[in-house]
């Protein structure tokens, strides 16, 4: 004879009711529809609202339900539809990416040999400064890719890991005299081959981690040891307002790698004379 097996799951806020967790003793919780009619609201999930369900715990999405093990057990939520702006700077990435997955499958036996034996050789710096390590395709993809994004052409043959000096970029200075807003970065030594500026939306200065820095554009050649980015931000996010915090990531580029980033942060003052 089978034992069913009963775990404990939460209904969340604003979730449908799946199929099986109805039967006495278990609240129902309300759907929009019903809220909007007056009905009352449902409870905040947690350990009061707890039902068991009869059957294996789910994971992922069934239907209009997706399932996920959350604080106090498992839960079940509405699943709502990611949002995809599209914008042209995503849309140029994708097509970048699959052009770049299309020339893989045009790559002889041979070549494709010589980017997993390059992969198995050295570690491969990611965007979050992480090191890892990749077969040949996913090399060959993240490589290429990163250069079809500059406009450079790709490699068919896997290049020499490059030599990296320190990224000569030092600290990001933010000056605001009579209401005019400058952003700056100072640089030590010339940069390398390619040094790419990344950044967020102004942040609030309370913020303590940022993990995406979109691509703003390359540093421009240093001027007496400053390299003005003011264009390059301002053309993605506007002019930044008085006490936002700018976060600045860069890295030195060669040849599809890339070193492991800097990141620099300043808050917007109030304007001086």
């Amino acid at each position: 004879m089978s034992i069913p097996y009963e775990e404990n799951f939460i209904l969340a806020k604003g979730a449908v009711n799946p199929a099986g967790v109805a039967g006495p003793g278990f609240a129902r919780v309300q759907t929009p529809a019903q809220l909007r009619a007056g009905e009352p609201a449902p409870q905040k999930a947690g350990a009061s609202s707890n039902m068991k369900i009869k059957s294996i715990p789910k994971s992922g999405r069934v239907g209009q339900a997706v399932y996920f093990k959350g604080r106090y057990g498992y839960v079940v939520r509405q699943h709502v539809q990611p949002r995809d702006p599209r914008t042209p700077g995503q849309l140029e990435k994708r097509r970048n990416l699959v052009a770049v997955c299309n020339r893989w499958r045009t790559l002889t036996p041979e070549k494709r040999e010589a980017w997993g034996i390059a992969a198995a050789e050295d570690d491969f710096v990611t965007e979050m400064g992480e090191r890892v390590r990749l077969n040949g395709y996913n090399f060959f993809k993240r490589l290429n890719t990163r250069r079809a994004d500059l406009g450079l052409p790709q490699f068919e043959l896997p290049p020499a890991k490059p030599f990296f000096p320190p990224n000569p970029v030092a600290e990001l200075v933010i000056t605001n005299i009579g209401g005019t807003i400058r952003l700056k970065l100072r640089a030590t030594d010339q940069p390398a081959q390619y040094t790419l500026v990344q950044g967020p939306a102004p942040k609030g200065s309370a913020v303590r981690l940022v993990q995406k820095y979109p691509l703003l554009g390359l540093l421009p050649l240093p001027k007496d040891g400053w390299s003005d980015i003011t264009e390059l931000y301002v053309a993605r996010y506007g002019v930044p307002k008085v006490n936002k915090a700018i976060w600045i990531r860069t890295c030195q580029h060669i040849d599809g790698w890339i070193d492991v980033p800097k990141v620099l942060r300043a808050r917007v003052r109030a304007p001086t004379d």
